[in-house]
């Protein structure tokens, strides 16, 4: 017992014995816990397919344009567009219409309409849901005019008619054909009548483009309805689609409520509008620009043999 009991006098063993039976694990865990947490998986760099479920590395997916390998064409922003539609990504930016009254109809909601578009703007970094380039597609330049689908689901309003319109005068100015990207789920609710006014705002400012002699070609991608379908997305000289792409004016529940009838696989699809000649052709995000290169060419060849003759 005296033995024992000088042990434990001896400076340090008592208190600290249970420390030092831990042993050498608990003395590298904080190294092994900080080098576990350099390695923590960023954000954002796997996506997930909606089709499939397959995780897909964000790189791979950039690669290949924001197509999954299951062939499901992600919807993306205006800025990609136009890169990924002009020659080499090159292009210039046409500004956004100045003078735009944002809230003229001072719309009463559960959140601000001032405050939705501030956020929309501040998470894009556009002026409104369409905007608009200048450059050249397989070496014919065009104006080519994209909605941002990710704005307040790309919504017709006063802003974007004023967009439309400034891209269609500076195309009859430059003369060039005049391309749009279309995506909307309709005209924008808080801006009211106003917004609906631009549909036939939109009619308008075609019939000076048509009026000389320039080809609009219209790329409808997912989804495109409401009054953008009803007005300028079919209005084109020629119809073009990204695969599955939803093309309508109202949504298929509500025709089926209406008329008490199921309507067939795949209504209001791309691929289903085409065999209806609705649409002229589905085209693949990769196969995009020598497409439209190929239509644009043709048809301005006809457009400068017309003036010859």
């Amino acid at each position: 017992m005296a033995m024992a009991e000088q042990r434990n006098d001896k400076p340090g063993k008592g208190p600290q014995a249970p420390r030092e039976r831990r042993g050498w694990l608990s003395r590298i865990a904080p190294g092994v816990r900080n080098l576990v947490a350099k390695r923590e998986t960023p954000e954002n760099l796997w996506v997930k397919c909606p089709d499939t479920g397959e995780m897909i590395y964000r790189s791979d997916l950039e690669a290949a344009l924001w197509v999954t390998p299951s062939g499901h064409h992600m919807r993306i922003g205006a800025e990609q567009r136009l890169r990924y539609t002009f020659d080499d990504g090159q292009y210039e930016k046409l500004e956004a219409p100045k003078g735009v009254v944002d809230d003229p109809l001072k719309f009463p909601d559960t959140k601000p309409y001032m405050d939705k578009l501030k956020a929309a703007r501040k998470a894009s970094g556009a002026q409104d849901a369409m905007s608009s380039g200048y450059g050249t597609i397989e070496g014919v330049p065009c104006v080519v005019s994209v909605q941002d689908f990710s704005f307040m689901g790309g919504s017709l309003s006063v802003g974007v008619g004023e967009a439309f319109i400034k891209a269609a005068q500076e195309a009859v100015k430059r003369g060039v054909p005049y391309v749009i990207f279309t995506a909307a789920g309709g005209a924008r609710m808080q801006e009211g009548t106003l917004a609906l006014m631009q549909m036939a705002r939109t009619t308008l400012a075609l019939n000076e483009v048509k009026a000389a002699g320039l080809p609009y070609i219209v790329v409808l991608t997912d989804p495109t309805t409401g009054g953008v379908s009803a007005s300028y997305a079919m209005l084109g000289d020629i119809h073009l689609a990204e695969p599955n792409a939803m093309v309508a004016f109202a949504g298929r529940r509500v025709i089926e409520q209406t008329i008490r009838e199921t309507l067939p696989p795949g209504f209001q699809r791309a691929e289903f509008l085409v065999e209806r000649g609705q649409i002229d052709r589905v085209v693949t995000r990769a196969e995009m620009r020598p497409v439209l290169g190929s239509i644009l060419k043709t048809l301005m060849m006809g457009r400068e043999r017309s003036n010859a003759a």
